[in-house]
């Protein structure tokens, strides 16, 4: 298996930089990193995440990283990350496929 960002999860990354950036700039690049790095474990266990039934029959799961949700789907050996963002944001994420 490998692992392949999408378009908006990589947004996704970015806009967080840009929002904590200007306030705590030393975090927010730790944070970004442990988030880009957080589905390197997904390579051995691609499943350790929990799966959202609601979009069968896509195989999408989630897995938490500290405060942060981070969506994913496994589809013909790979492993796409498909969205992040903080727990405490209001996102829809059917809207944004």
């Amino acid at each position: 298996m490998k692992i392949q960002w999408t378009s908006k999860a990589s947004s996704d990354l970015v806009r967080l930089h840009e929002h904590l950036g200007p306030v705590a700039p030393e975090a927010a690049a730790r944070v970004v990193q442990q988030l880009a790095h957080a589905p390197d474990r997904l390579l051995d266990y691609p499943r350790i995440g929990e799966k959202l039934e609601a979009y069968e029959p896509r195989e999408i799961r989630r897995i938490i990283v500290g405060n942060y949700e981070m969506r994913y789907e496994i589809a013909a050996g790979t492993i796409f990350m498909l969205r992040l963002w903080h727990c405490r944001e209001n996102r829809n994420f059917e809207s944004e496929q």
